[in-house]
Parts: C-alpha cells; structure tokens; sequence
C-alpha cells in the first residue's frame, strides 16, 4: 500500500526535517509499507520541492494526498502548491496551483491554493480538491480538473477548505469539507456534499461533522468518513448510506 507521511507543519522543508534528528527521516517521503512493519523507501517529495520548487513561492512541502496508478503514484503537495507524478522513484510536476487574489479587510491578499486530495475521474482526468490557505474564505475552495500537459481547469467550485473527495460509478463528485464555515469560524463544523453530472449540488451531510479528514465511496451504496480526525482518542468511522 501506497501512503504519504503526515503534515509537519506549515513551514516543512529540509532543515526542519534534518533538526528533527533520525526519527523524522520519514517526513515528506513517499513509503511502500508491506507486511510485517517493512518499508522501502520511494521518493522524496520535500526534497524535490526544495529543489524543484514547482510553484516559484517560498520552499514548503506537506504531502497529503495519495493515488495509486499501476506502476506510478500521484501526489499532492498541499504546502508545495502542487501535484506531483512518482515512477521509479522519480518525482515530476504534473500541475501548478498558483495563488488567487482576493479582498480581505480591505486589502488585496495572495491566497495559496493548498491541494489535499487527488482522484482519478470517470474520463481519466485526476480532480484535486483545494482546502485553500489564509483567510480560508467561505465559498473560495475548488475542484480542479488536471490533465498533465494542461493548465487546471475549475471543475466545480463553491466550497469551502476541501479535505478529501471521491467519484461514485454514477460519475457523481462527493465532496468532504473539514470546515464548512471555514477554518477561522467558531464553529468550524464539517460537511458532505454531492456535485452531480449536471453540476448542480446537494447538500448529503453537514450536522455530526467535526473536522472530518477523510472519504470512500464503495460500490455498494455506501459511504466512509473519518470523523474528528484531528481529535485524540476520539475520532471514529462513519457509515453513510448513500
């Protein structure tokens, strides 16, 4: 099974890793993890945006979201801005995130698009989901459409801190939001919604959500969310008819 490491930060970049010490060699890397507790180790994804630096900002790489493609994995970079191909151990750029401006307090602020999660859609294309940076703005998180080679296209937009999403085999899009008021809210609770073939949406979820983290669409009529995914020895598994 295919996993990324877990965020470090807002701010994780190699030096941060190396005065870590030995115990966070782990952090930004791409894992194989097998049976038995071994692990091989497939690529460094801190290490190619310290190096790469895709989107031209300041070095900060989180990877978050992972997909497994036969012999290759995709990633996002959700501090790098960025969405990254890995094949034998060789990292590429497949897509640029670039800020957006928008008014807040009065002034004109740059916003990151921060990418946490990757699918592959019903026509092959991948979507990823934004869950936006600072000021987190009601409404400013999208989905994006990637087709290597292609600049993002807006899919579906509306939303608000994006943390995960998934196609059903009706080619309908879910999408699961951490903070349906946004990350500065007071109440910061999150929620479900659905994107259908038309582009309309409809609300499925958004009482009992706090800080979910993640979602799977099964076959069978069923959803999985992770609720309370930041909590300590509270989160729990939803089961969600569809």
């Amino acid at each position: 099974m295919e996993n990324s490491t877990s965020p470090w930060g807002s701010r994780g970049d190699l030096q941060k890793r190396r005065q870590l010490g030995s115990e966070a060699r782990a952090l930004g890397r791409l894992l194989t993890i097998r049976p038995h507790k071994s692990r091989d180790w497939v690529a460094d994804l801190a290490g190619f945006e310290a190096d790469a630096n895709p989107d031209g900002g300041e070095v900060d790489s989180n990877p978050y979201g992972v997909l497994r493609r036969a012999n290759s994995t995709i990633a996002t970079d959700a501090g790098g801005n960025s969405l990254l191909g890995i094949q034998n151990s060789k990292v590429t750029s497949l897509a640029v995130f670039h800020d957006r401006l928008l008014r807040f307090n009065g002034e004109q602020l740059p916003m990151q698009a921060v990418p946490t999660t990757v699918v592959r859609g019903p026509d092959g294309a991948y979507y990823v989901g934004q869950l936006t940076g600072f000021p987190f703005p009601v409404g400013g998180a999208r989905v994006y459409r990637v087709v290597p080679g292609h600049k993002p296209q807006v899919y579906a937009r509306g939303f608000t801190n994006i943390i995960d999403i998934a196609f059903d085999r009706q080619g309908r899009l879910y999408v699961l939001e951490i903070a349906h008021n946004g990350l500065l809210s007071e109440q910061p609770y999150g929620a479900l919604q659905r994107v259908n073939k038309d582009g309309s949406k409809k609300m499925l979820l958004d009482e009992g959500l706090i800080f979910p983290a993640g979602l799977v669409v099964r076959p069978a009529n069923e959803m999985y969310v992770t609720n309370c995914g930041v909590c300590k020895d509270t989160g729990e598994v939803l089961q969600i008819e569809m």
